[in-house]
């Protein structure tokens, strides 16, 4: 529900659980910044995957060099992202970094390429699973708030993928074909957040507002 002059959307008011609210144009960057890191880490896996397929002995490097295009792409979508709780907004940041700093560090601590260490030490995946476990959240979040399909399947996918991996039940076909799926569903997600109003990714501010006179007069009483 807005009033005002469609024409802008600085100067539509919106009518929110707690009062109204205006987007501004800190709001419409902070939405495009975080599609933007989207579309960068869904590139980068896709490209990934591939060079898994077809690019032979270069697929480990490429494929490393992909995943820290995509660990920094999915870094600028944290940190403007809007989620409501603040505590699930800071574990998903949080996971995403001990995903980082496990990366650097199997990275230093074996000679290859980290995306074959992975392959051949799934053991790995303990450290390098937090970056991944932080993107499901993205996804959970997404089916959660836009009941999207691509996201629904992708909740399962990943995780799937990665544990199966980790204890050896998958056969490596299976890993391959949730491996081709997973990259085109993460293509089709962020191609998706491309064309969606940026109104929704905002949500309503008056939560926003809400929660932070919450917090801060929970400070004063203490």
């Amino acid at each position: 529900m807005t009033v005002g002059n469609a024409g802008s959307l600085e100067n539509e008011v919106y009518e929110g659980q707690f009062g109204s609210f205006t987007v501004d144009q800190h709001d419409r960057q902070e939405v495009v910044l975080y599609r933007a890191g989207l579309a960068i880490a869904a590139g980068s896996f896709a490209i990934a995957v591939l060079c898994v397929f077809f690019a032979g002995a270069l697929a480990p490097w490429v494929a490393t060099v992909c995943y820290g295009v995509m660990w920094l792409a999915l870094g600028l979508s944290f940190f403007k992202i809007h989620i409501y709780l603040r505590a699930l907004h800071r574990t998903l940041q949080v996971f995403w970094l001990i995903g980082g700093i496990a990366s650097l560090a199997i990275a230093l601590l074996y000679p290859t390429p980290l995306a074959l260490t992975a392959y051949e030490q799934p053991l790995t995946i303990f450290g390098i699973g937090f970056t991944f476990a932080a993107l499901t959240g993205i996804f959970f979040k997404e089916a959660f708030c836009f009941n999207r399909f691509e996201t629904k399947f992708l909740v399962f996918i990943v995780p799937g993928l990665l544990l199966g991996h980790m204890s050896g039940i998958l056969s490596a076909n299976t890993e391959r074909g949730m491996l081709a799926v997973w990259a085109v569903l993460f293509v089709v997600f962020a191609l998706r957040k491309v064309i969606q109003p940026i109104p929704p990714d905002i949500g309503d501010k008056s939560v926003f507002e809400y929660l932070e006179k919450e917090r801060q007069a929970a400070k004063v009483s203490l």
